[in-house]
């Protein structure tokens, strides 16, 4: 299987790498070897960036406790998240503590050519700070971004780059950063002749999605941001990308996706507070990545856009296409599962499934169970998150009741087993009754092998989902 070299761009290419490891995490099947983030943003304090980088760096300490040959059934964490620069980052030169003017040299150039500066930029614009990036203006990103080759870590990128391996590019189209940096890499990528392995990087199979507009940010005079202006930079966005990326088969598969009904965020320019709560759109934008790696290059360029089928401002998984519903609803039920019974109970100890495998006091209060219950009541604040939004994801019911534990799955009536063991009672059964593979290997790969197969009983059993 390929390596998937996934660049995300921008504050929204976080996200959506945020989301991307939370459905990785829960197991949804992905056809690669590893997935390998690269992200590209010159807010070097982004908010969305350092949550999407420390939760990376979680998954690959739970990953690297774990092995999935041919006999075993976990899928949780099966798909590498591949670490191949500092912090999951493609460092930009001369972004830090420079203003935009000084970064182009401005006071340096001829009168003629700081008079071309003064037409083509705003005043604005040559003052802004590149340290917490372009502020919406592609303008200026688009000047900033010209030197992915000049870079170290992107000429490792292309030395590691293989055949058979693929890259997907994920940007937003209606602020700065992605709007900029999407055509600008595409290029480098396709023509670049300074690169290592410039032959199989420029016929790579390449995907990307272009999200669209799908929030808002308050109106705020002093800010550079205006999301009056997104829906017009969207548009000659998208006029570019026809004539320039689409028309020129420069990409094989270009996903599309956006949504009208759009939440209102704080407006902030950047640094630590830039941090929005998940939204539908970012998830769906993973699965996009997940859909790409998962196919195989054609002789013509794809274009692909994502429906509900109902215009809902609440969406269950019900709402979904056949595919997305078959591919997302068993995992991140299965994970909800899963995580929910390590926050909501403790006292192991004297469990059977526990004693059976000589999990004891030392294992529970390690770095993997601690790990695992860092990233897992991340994936619960995910998903609550997302339920906040004008446009809610709400598939679950996020509510703490040891009376009712299975009544989860909105749309879903659980089923009445012959049984007499209820709720927790019932999942401590499931887990006491596993066998096989769940009893081999080192505790960390018994203790994830154990709960996929007993949430995927319990999924099966309750929720009649396979």
């Amino acid at each position: 299987m390929s390596k998937v070299y996934v660049f995300g761009i921008g504050g929204t290419g976080s996200r959506v790498l945020r989301a991307a490891t939370m459905l990785l995490a829960s197991g949804v099947e992905c056809k690669a070897s590893a997935i390998v983030p690269i992200i590209i943003d010159p807010d070097a304090a982004a908010g969305d960036v350092e949550r999407t980088v420390e939760l990376m760096k979680k998954y690959g300490e739970i990953r690297s406790k774990l092995n999935f040959d041919s006999k075993k059934k976990n899928k949780f964490f099966k798909t590498e998240i591949l670490q191949t620069m500092a912090n999951f980052r493609l460092p930009l030169s001369n972004t830090e503590d420079v203003t935009f003017d000084d970064y182009m040299g401005v006071s340096d150039m001829t009168r003629e050519n700081q008079a071309l500066v003064n037409m083509l930029f705003s005043q604005k614009n040559l003052a802004s700070d590149m340290t917490i990036g372009f502020k919406g203006n592609p303008n200026v990103g688009s000047v900033v971004l010209n030197q992915f080759d000049e870079s170290d870590a992107f000429l490792n990128f292309t030395n590691e780059f293989t055949e058979q391996d693929k890259i997907f590019i994920i940007s937003s189209i209606f602020g700065g950063t992605g709007a900029s940096g999407f055509p600008l890499l595409l290029k480098t990528l396709r023509t670049s002749e300074e690169i290592a392995n410039k032959k199989y990087v420029h016929e790579a199979h390449i995907g990307a999605i272009t999200v669209l507009p799908y929030f808002q940010v308050k109106q705020d005079e002093k800010s550079q941001i205006d999301s009056a202006t997104f829906v017009s930079k969207a548009k000659s966005a998208l006029a570019y990308y026809d004539r320039a990326i689409s028309k020129n088969n420069a990409i094989d598969s270009l996903y599309y996706i956006a949504d009208d009904t759009r939440t209102t965020y704080e407006n902030c320019e950047g640094g630590t507070n830039q941090k929005n709560n998940a939204h539908f759109i970012e998830l769906i934008s993973a699965f996009a990545l997940i859909d790409f790696a998962n196919s195989q290059k054609t002789k013509s360029a794809v274009h692909k856009e994502f429906g509900i089928d109902i215009d809902t401002n609440e969406i269950i998984f019900e709402n979904l296409g056949k595919i997305a519903k078959r591919d997302l609803r068993k995992a991140m039920t299965q994970f909800n599962l899963f995580a929910k019974f390590l926050d909501e109970n403790d006292n192991f100890l004297a469990l059977p499934w526990a004693r059976d495998r000589k999990l004891d006091k030392t294992f529970f209060d390690g770095d993997f169970i601690l790990t695992l219950e860092k990233i897992q009541k991340e994936y619960l604040l995910w998903l609550d998150e997302m339920t906040t939004q004008d446009r809610a994801f709400t598939p679950f019911n996020l509510h703490k009741n040891s009376e009712k534990v299975f009544d989860l799955v909105k749309g879903i009536t659980p089923k009445r087993l012959l049984t007499l063991d209820t709720n927790y009672d019932l999942f401590n059964n499931r887990l006491n009754g596993q066998g096989g593979e769940s009893k081999s290997g080192e505790k960390e790969q018994q203790f994830m092998e154990l709960f996929y197969l007993a949430t995927q009983q319990l999924v099966k059993e309750k929720f009649n989902i396979e």
